[in-house]
């Protein structure tokens, strides 16, 4: 019978911590046996500790690719044999694909999201960014914005042991794109508004507002107003509170489930050299 698990089904999968709550193997299942490939994906949540030991064993079986989430995309860097031009530049991946043994790094993210806004109606070129966030997904968008031709971006992160490597990232993405970007400390709610009130898009792309911190947000609701387009990569749960504040605010906004779809679909297009059926896909995930 087609599409059923065989001693030839190719893996692949997604390692996160935590990653339990992922759509991604509805996603790619769903696609999968739409095209009637050989191929099942799984979801593992590895902690930091045992990323080494992951991805040997992956290679080892053999598998055919796989995707980082949070808080790998960095991490999974020296583990890789070679990497995308893109994620290269950005220095964060989220699609690794094994080429004959030989573990590829890329970066769909950045990609992803630029879709997804373009999906919503919302051009990011010309416009001015505020960007919540230095992990591996910040990075991935802040590049592509770059590449994007937006007028100027402003990076919050805390200021903590990090933030010179951020800070260090930025002034490398704006050499190479000739975008403004500036690094600036969350603590400074002051700055934070003053920023806001120029901005055109905001992007929360940490993970304050799901798990353990449900229910929080880095924006005083009044902070918001109505011309700014809210973007949360957070699809889990669907409405953070800084989304339910955006839009009582009236703004438009867009949470992570439209980036997750369309990062998903080029790692697909990578892995497979086939199109995700996107419209099915869509339909499976209730987009």
């Amino acid at each position: 019978m087609a599409n059923e698990i065989s001693g030839t089904t190719t893996l692949y999968c997604l390692l996160g911590y935590p990653a339990k709550h992922s759509i991604s193997p509805l996603m790619h299942n769903t696609a999968f046996m739409a095209l009637t490939l050989d191929c099942r994906y799984l979801a593992f949540e590895v902690a930091p500790e045992m990323l080494p030991a992951a991805v040997q064993g992956l290679r080892a079986l053999g598998a055919g690719g796989f995707n980082l989430t949070m808080p790998h995309k960095n991490a999974i860097l020296p583990l890789l044999d070679d990497l995308s031009e893109a994620a290269a530049l950005c220095g964060s991946v989220n699609t690794v694909v094994n080429r004959d043994g030989k573990l590829i790094g890329h970066t769909t993210d950045g990609i992803g999201f630029v879709r997804a806004l373009a999906e919503s109606g919302f051009s990011a070129k010309g416009k001015t960014v505020t960007l919540l966030g230095g992990g591996g997904a910040a990075e991935s968008v802040l590049t592509q914005l770059a590449l994007e031709g937006v007028a100027k971006v402003s990076v919050f992160k805390r200021e903590n042991v990090t933030f010179p490597k951020t800070a260090a990232f930025a002034e490398k993405v704006s050499s190479h794109t000739g975008t403004p970007i500036a690094v600036c400390p969350m603590e400074d709610i002051a700055l934070l508004r003053k920023t806001l009130q120029a901005s055109d898009l905001l992007i929360n792309a940490t993970n304050v507002g799901m798990a353990e911190q449900e229910g929080a947000s880095l924006i005083p609701a009044d902070a918001l107003f109505p011309a700014l387009f809210v973007a949360d990569l957070i699809y889990h749960p669907a409405e953070t509170k800084l989304l339910a504040d955006a839009k009582r605010a009236g703004c438009s906004t867009m949470n992570g489930l439209p980036m997750l779809l369309h990062q998903g679909a080029e790692a697909f297009r990578i892995w497979t050299g086939n199109e995700m059926p996107l419209d099915l896909v869509k339909q499976a995930i209730s987009l």
